[in-house]
């Protein structure tokens, strides 16, 4: 049993008696939410609903002292994933969610598991629920607005907080994130860490609190404690007190939660300890009452409203803050402290004891304050102080879709992308004034050289550069508030939470912004959870994955990429392309800058590679509708490059490999063989209008009447510099017989041509395969 709040009153505290009733009714709030979800409402699958409400408990008190005394409209929080029930209880006491909503926990349709910005009903700013992920995304939420307020003058915003779980520490995302030399200056950055000392599964022995602080600190940050409530601050400042801090600071973790959960007479006992200290503490403890010994042995800082004041009074704003606050799993509720309480459930007696000790009624469990109390009067000052005016939102500019230019020579779709870049600048300033681009340290090397050159890089305060007057300096690091590119360090986690929240200005700030993310495809899929969970939240953004498969051969098989193409297939919110050609790269990342910055648009992959390809393979028409043509086929999709009178088989490829395609089919002609050559761009779009055609989904599916036409259906190889299953859906849009060679093993180093031999993806394997369909 816990001990009622009133027992926390003190004279210094009586201007908390409304907050502490605001706190006791979001703890039962919270608590119900979760309960209705498990207990009262039906449910026939009998499948866990799950929710956590112990969880929940150990952040109401931060929470409530947030949102009802210190946030400002500016401000934006990022609500630790179990906490969510916390986050709609407060929206509802603010006005800011309906009724009804308290019911829908987990429920279709209604209050998702985790916090979302797109699917919740109530505010929530930023999207939660991938351990670590929520905690970092306001570090690149606050670049973002600061990139914005200054290209566009946009106010400056406010702080930017994170609430996150002790355990979210040990995600190397995290440390990954603290490190980047980007953050050093990020003042408006607030992490409050929940240090309840409690995982899933267990209490955690030894967190090592002073190492995490000193790693922190070393980082540059501001590292503010609040370990102890003014309860055990004044028994500290008792006779022999001192010995009392020093046994609670020395105590394991296991210890001090096995002591939540002992009576008065047993806490008399067990908490003086063994050591010789033990009869001045138990000489300590004897004027202490049993209620207000147990109070104050969990009378932490993290549930202390004077002792939280202090520490946001104390918030650097020069510099990121991290406040470690100690809590209690539970906090308040019954099952406090106990190892297994992570997905406990209150039993309904249990339940009841909470709502008599918070005031509440289960009969009506949703119940407001009345109006004229001091609560009431409380929430309706804290929704007037975090009203937000509405996002007023900017219109994108238009994106051009074809800037006129045939490429020719020699060429690789990585530096096309560069060279794009720079063109649309020239050709729609309007558009290239909202690009930013992102890499973690792979500029040069991706070929942005000239780009970040032309743009310059950005800093929050302008930097002398060096280097200018080295005339062997070919990429100038101009940095300055104006610039367009942003350089982060080795940590692909950084570049894409960045890109989402850059991606994500247009809903946040109404100031839409064109992010492009350039990457070695190689590090796609460890960059794949943060960026996905970017999309899931709204942000819509370009990455380049450069160079890719086993195209970079003497790079060998530690760099090759084989999934990221089916990757690019499977990601939802996103459509994915793998040009052949120049001119196919622009066009698709002028279609993919278009669909930005919007309500429904959506982010967009673009896997390039670095093999020097003949540009005149691509056979772009020079008549202006049928290069139009040409434009809609490659943005949709696919596109056909060499056409047969009477074609005996169909070589669908796919980026690096077109030169191999056409080569086969030269020779296949030549013997006696006649091949169509399908050159596929986004094997994305492709399996979607399939789909369409099969029901299953709406969206255009022209392309595949065009493009695969039923009438010239014919035993079909399709080739990739991937894994072979990501085109292996198209012999099935005709229902041919098929071969599909790709990358299905480790590569090594070597030349192009061995390297295509070994995995069996070169001209002589394309034609071997064609003649096992038609011969």
């Amino acid at each position: 049993m816990t001990a009622p709040h009133g027992q926390f009153e003190r004279a210094g505290q009586a201007g908390f008696a409304a907050l502490r009733a605001v706190e006791d009714r979001v703890l039962w709030l919270s608590t119900a939410i979760i309960d209705h979800a498990n207990r009262v409402r039906p449910n026939p699958s009998g499948l866990k609903v799950g929710g956590h409400q112990a969880s929940s408990a150990s952040m109401v008190t931060m929470m409530t002292s947030l949102w009802f005394r210190h946030l400002r409209p500016g401000d934006r929080v990022s609500v630790k994933p179990h906490a969510s029930p916390v986050l709609h209880a407060i929206n509802y006491l603010l006005g800011q969610l309906d009724e009804s909503y308290l019911t829908t926990l987990r429920q279709f349709g209604g209050l998702q598991s985790y916090p979302s910005r797109t699917k919740d009903p109530d505010p929530v700013d930023y999207s939660t629920g991938s351990v670590g992920i929520g905690a970092t995304a306001p570090l690149w939420g606050a670049l973002a607005h600061r990139y914005v307020a200054g290209h566009f003058g946009e106010p400056a915003g406010g702080r930017q907080y994170s609430l996150l779980g002790d355990a979210e520490l040990d995600e190397g995302a995290v440390w990954e994130a603290i490190g980047d030399p980007m953050v050093t200056d990020l003042g408006e950055v607030v992490w409050i860490v929940d240090l309840n000392r409690q995982s899933l599964d267990r209490v955690v022995p030894g967190i090592g609190t002073p190492r995490l602080q000193g790693m922190f600190e070393a980082a540059g940050w501001q590292v503010l404690t609040v370990k102890y409530g003014q309860l055990l601050e004044e028994l500290f400042a008792r006779p022999g007190g001192h010995l009392l801090r020093d046994r609670l600071d020395r105590m394991p973790n296991p210890e001090y939660q096995r002591l939540l959960r002992c009576t008065a007479d047993e806490l008399r006992t067990r908490l003086p300890g063994p050591g010789p200290d033990a009869d001045s503490l138990r000489a300590l403890l004897e004027g202490v009452g049993d209620d207000a010994l147990r109070a104050a042995f969990r009378n932490l800082g993290g549930h202390d409203h004077a002792a939280l004041d202090l520490a946001f009074a104390a918030i650097d704003d020069t510099r990121p803050t991290v406040i470690f606050a100690y809590t209690v799993k539970g906090y308040g509720l019954a099952i406090e402290g106990h190892p297994q309480n992570h997905s406990a459930l209150l039993t309904e007696a249990q339940l009841g004891e909470l709502a008599a000790r918070t005031g509440a009624d289960p009969a009506q469990p949703w119940l407001r304050f009345p109006g004229g109390s001091p609560e009431a009067a409380l929430c309706e000052s804290a929704a007037e102080r975090v009203r937000r005016d509405p996002v007023r939102l900017t219109e994108p500019p238009s994106v051009p879709a074809d800037l006129g230019r045939t490429p020719s020579g020699t060429a690789t779709t990585q530096s096309a992308l560069g060279r794009a870049l720079l063109d649309v600048n020239r050709a729609a300033p309007q558009v290239g004034a909202r690009i930013v681009t992102v890499s973690p340290d792979v500029s040069s090397s991706t070929n942005l050289a000239g780009w970040v050159n032309k743009a310059g890089v950005w800093s929050s305060a302008e930097r002398t550069d060096w280097f200018a007057d080295d005339s062997e300096t070919i990429l100038h690091w101009r940095e300055r508030p104006a610039g367009q590119h942003i350089e982060l360090g080795i940590a692909e986690t950084n570049l894409v939470g960045a890109l989402g929240e850059l991606g994500a200005t247009w809903s946040r700030t109404g100031q839409p912004l064109f992010p492009v993310g350039v990457l070695y495809d190689p590090f796609v899929a460890r960059a794949l959870e943060p960026w996905s969970f970017g999309i899931y939240a709204g942000g819509q953004s370009i990455l380049v994955g450069t160079p890719s498969g086993v195209s970079l051969a003497p790079e060998g098989g530690a760099h090759q990429s084989v999934v990221t193409p089916s990757i690019g297939v499977e990601q939802p919110g996103c459509v994915s392309y793998e040009p052949a050609f120049a001119i196919d790269t622009e066009w698709v990342l002028l279609a993919s800058l278009a669909q930005l910055g919007r309500p429904g648009g959506q982010s967009a992959y673009l896997r390039l590679s670095t093999r020097p390809v003949d540009q005149g393979l691509a056979a772009v028409p020079a008549d202006p509708a049928a290069r139009e043509r040409r434009r809609r086929h490659v943005v949709a999709g696919a596109y056909q490059l060499r056409r047969h009178a009477r074609p005996a088989v169909t070589i669908c490829a796919m980026g690096a490999l077109m030169p191999e395609a056409l080569a086969a089919s030269e020779r296949l002609d030549a013997i006696g063989f006649g091949a169509d050559v399908i050159c596929v761009t986004s094997p994305d779009l492709l399996f979607r209008a399939l789909q369409v055609r099969r029901g299953l989904a709406a969206a255009p599916d022209w392309i595949l009447d065009t493009v695969f036409a039923a009438e010239r259906a014919a035993p079909m190889v399709t080739v990739l510099d991937g894994h072979p299953h990501t085109l292996a859906f198209l012999a099935g849009i005709n229902r041919v017989p098929a071969a599909h060679l790709g990358v299905t093993a480790f590569g090594q180093s070597g030349d192009l041509e061995s390297t295509y031999r070994y995995h069996q993806i070169d001209t002589g394997a394309v034609i071997g395969a064609a003649l096992d369909l038609v011969d």
